[in-house]
C-alpha cells in the first residue's frame, strides 16, 4: 500500500517540476544528467542480473571504485546521481553506467539484479524497494548519519523505518552511526569503518615536483579560496620560493575562481597559470582545472589546505593526503568526516581567522599518518560473493 502512495505522490511531484526540470536543464551543470534522470533520454535500463552499485557524486564514486574492481566487469552494473559521479564511473564500465531515474520512473526503467550496492545516504524508497522486489539482495554500505542530520533523519523515522524494510544488510562508518541506524529501522548493521580508509587510491602519474616548498589547496569552495590566497600570501612573504596549487571542489566553478586568482596573483605580481594550459605546477599560482588530479598534486605537495571546513560544508576526505604523511591544516566545520578524520592522526584544526598565522610557521605542524585499521572491503566483498 505505502509504496502504491509513493508512487502516486512522487510522480505529482514530478509533474509539478516539469518547468522548472525543463529550466535547469538549460544549465551546463545539469545538461546532461536532469534529461537523463528525469526524462530517460539517452538512459537506457542497466543489463539485468548483475552488481548493481549506486552512488551521488564524484567523491562516493571515487571511494567505491576499490570495492567495484573486485567483481568482473561483465557483471559491474553503475549508476551516479550527479554528473561528476556519472563521469567517474563511466572508467570503471562505460557501457554500464547510467545516471539514477526519478524514483518513479525506476518502474519502467529497473532490471532484476542479483544485488544492489548504494552508497553511503542515497536512501530512495523505490530504488531499494523495487530492487528487492525484483530479487536483489540490498545493501547500504558506508552508511552515515552526521550530527547535523540525525534530527532531521529523526524527524521521519516511520518513513525510513518503511525504507530499511527493503534493506538487506547495513555497513556503518561508526558505533554512533549503528545505534541511528537501528533507530531508523536498519537491521542487520554491521560497525566496519569508513571505506575510504580501506583502500585509498595511489597516484595515477607523476608530476614534476617545483622547487620550493608546495601548498595544496585541496576540494576548495565558495567563500574560501579568499582566505586561504591571503594566507598562503603569510607565508610567501617569508618563504619567496613557495609555490601553490588551488583544486577547487565543483568544476564549474573554475572560470570563477581563476578570476580570483589571476587579479590576486598579478596584484602580488605573481606568476600564475591554468594546469590545462600549463601542464605543470611550476608557477607561483596554478589553478588545477582537470578532474582527476588532486591525488597526483598531494603525491609532490609538503603541506595540504583542505577545504570544506572552513565554511559549514561538512569537510571533505583528508585519507588521500595523509597517505603521504604531510601536514594537513583543515577548518573546524567537518562535521561529515568525524568518523573518517578519527582514522587518521595529525590534522590541524584552526578556525579560518587563525588560517594565516598557522600556515606561517609550516615546519611547527605535526605531519598526518593513517591510523592501522581492518579493511572493510573484504567484510563487504565477502557478504556480496554469498548472494551470487
Amino acid at each position: 500500500m505505502f509504496t502504491c502512495c509513493y508512487t502516486v505522490l512522487s510522480t505529482a511531484a514530478w509533474l509539478v517540476a516539469l518547468p522548472f526540470l525543463l529550466l535547469f536543464s538549460l544549465r551546463k551543470k545539469y545538461r546532461s544528467s536532469i534529461p537523463a534522470r528525469f526524462f530517460l533520454w539517452r538512459n537506457p535500463p542497466l543489463k539485468p542480473e548483475g552488481i548493481w552499485f549506486h552512488v551521488c557524486s564524484f567523491g562516493e564514486a571515487r571511494a567505491v571504485a576499490p570495492l567495484v574492481e573486485r567483481f568482473d566487469p561483465d557483471i559491474r552494473r553503475l549508476s551516479a546521481t550527479t554528473q561528476t559521479g556519472f563521469e567517474s564511473l563511466q572508467t570503471l564500465s562505460a557501457g554500464q553506467s547510467r545516471y539514477l531515474p526519478f524514483d518513479p520512473l525506476l518502474w519502467f526503467w529497473m532490471k532484476p539484479q542479483k544485488a544492489l550496492v548504494v552508497m553511503e545516504a542515497e536512501l530512495w524508497y523505490l530504488l531499494f524497494a523495487l530492487a528487492k522486489r525484483r530479487g536483489a539482495a540490498t545493501f547500504l554500505v558506508n552508511a552515515r548519519i552526521s550530527d547535523r542530520s540525525w534530527p532531521r533523519y529523526r524527524r521521519f523515522t516511520w518513513f525510513y523505518r518503511l525504507l530499511f524494510a527493503h534493506v538487506d544488510r547495513v555497513f556503518a562508518q561508526s558505533e554512533a552511526d549503528r545505534k541511528r541506524l537501528e533507530a531508523l529501522g536498519a537491521r542487520h548493521v554491521t560497525v566496519v569503518g569508513n571505506i575510504k580508509l580501506g583502500q585509498i587510491p595511489s597516484p595515477t602519474r607523476s608530476f614534476e615536483k617545483p622547487e620550493g616548498y608546495l601548498v595544496c589547496a585541496a576540494s576548495t569552495h565558495e567563500g574560501e579560496e579568499g582566505e586561504i590566497l591571503q594566507a598562503f600570501r603569510e607565508l610567501k612573504m617569508l618563504r619567496p620560493e613557495a609555490k601553490m596549487v588551488l583544486v577547487p571542489r565543483h568544476p564549474e566553478r573554475f572560470e570563477k575562481v581563476w578570476r580570483m586568482m589571476r587579479s590576486f596573483g598579478r596584484l602580488q605580481e605573481w606568476r600564475i597559470a591554468r594546469f590545462s594550459e600549463s601542464g605543470n605546477l611550476m608557477a607561483d599560482l596554478t589553478l588545477m582545472d582537470r578532474m582527476g588530479e588532486l591525488i597526483n598534486c598531494y603525491a609532490v605537495s609538503d603541506l595540504v589546505v583542505l577545504g570544506g571546513a572552513f565554511e559549514p560544508i561538512g569537510g571533505h576526505n583528508a585519507a588521500e593526503a595523509a597517505q603521504f604523511e604531510i601536514p594537513i591544516i583543515t577548518g573546524p566545520h567537518y562535521f561529515n568526516q568525524k568518523d573518517l578524520f578519527a582514522g587518521i592522526e595529525g590534522i590541524t584544526v584552526v578556525e579560518r581567522e587563525k588560517l594565516a598565522e598557522t600556515l606561517r610557521y609550516p615546519k611547527l605542524l605535526e605531519r598526518s599518518r593513517l591510523k592501522l585499521t581492518e579493511n572493510p572491503m573484504e567484510i563487504i566483498e565477502k557478504e556480496i560473493r554469498n548472494v551470487l
